[in-house]
């Protein structure tokens, strides 16, 4: 079993981390990843939810074994900054018709985007004009996952009349992740050299920045409800065994409250580390039966 996040090594947190990396514009999210892989010399690393090249903005990162986390942002909402730049002056109901587009949408991808085109349903739970020009709106989307920003924006052009379409786009957060506390590229870079005692005033190692920027991954599953779980429970899930009510030591000791059946959720061992996602079958408070079957295996 992993040790507690606060204890771990560097080298502990590259093999189990998240990175929330401030993507720059130019290079695809895939070469991003790709970057953050050979910085920190893991076999892996990906990223949690694509951004086309010229998008920037909040990309968590997930290097070593914490790529098996890639379902959990699939469950989270997604911030966005966007400028639609409108084809002819703004109308006086522009507010009006913006506000139309909260709720569920029927949107169908893009010919570029790596998605079968096919009509699926995505929601968009707040939409906010937060500045204006004659011709340009900058809005703020906070949407389900799956969301395609520049197909609304084409939408919200077509419904105001004046035709439109996205320019600059920025994400601002990636559920449970924002832009408060973004790292660059170059904070990663920094982070290791001073670790290894390059470019430090005294040639010592200074591993502060490095655990600045990498983190525990245990960071990304904040938004989930979780159980906690014996450690003679992990290691049977670590052998791919179910999580049995017996095994159950406490609910909603980390994470977002009380698990509902069906729900996505995390199993930490009792000093926090993480042990798997799986989908709630059972009652946990039940004196036996299967409460957890597994999705992941994360140790």
């Amino acid at each position: 079993m992993r040790p507690a996040p606060d204890d771990r090594t560097v080298e502990d947190l590259a093999a189990f981390g998240v990175v929330n990396l401030d993507k720059p514009a130019g290079p695809s999210a895939h070469q991003v990843a790709a970057w953050v892989r050979d910085v920190l010399g893991v076999d892996r690393a990906a990223h949690a939810g694509t951004l086309d090249p010229k998008v920037t903005g909040c990309l968590p990162t997930l290097t070593g074994d914490a790529t098996r986390l890639a379902p959990v942002f699939l469950e989270g909402a997604k911030e966005y900054v966007a400028v639609l730049e409108l084809h002819a002056p703004a109308p006086t109901d522009l507010d009006r018709v913006v506000a139309e587009f909260e709720g569920d949408l029927y949107q169908k991808p893009p010919r570029k985007s790596a998605v079968k085109r096919r009509l699926r349903t995505r929601e968009v739970y707040d939409l906010d004009v937060l500045d204006r020009t004659e011709r340009q709106v900058l809005l703020r989307i906070r949407c389900e996952s799956g969301t395609y920003v520049r197909k609304l924006c084409h939408d919200v052009g077509l419904a105001l009349g004046t035709g439109g379409h996205m320019g600059h786009l920025r994400r601002t957060a990636t559920d449970p992740f924002d832009d408060r506390d973004l790292r660059t590229l170059h904070d990663l870079v920094d982070g290791v050299a001073f670790a290894e005692g390059r470019d430090t005033d005294d040639g010592g190692p200074d591993e502060s920045l490095l655990r600045e920027v990498l983190r525990p991954a245990e960071e990304a599953m904040t938004g989930l409800p979780s159980l906690t779980i014996a450690p003679s429970a992990a290691r049977e899930v670590a052998n791919g065994a179910p999580v049995y009510a017996p095994g159950v030591v406490a609910r909603g000791q980390v994470g977002a409250g009380d698990p509902a059946e069906g729900d996505l959720l995390a199993c930490y061992t009792p000093n926090g580390a993480a042990v798997c996602l799986g989908r709630l079958v059972g009652d946990p408070e039940a004196a036996s039966g299967e409460v957890v079957s597994l999705e992941r295996v994360l140790v």
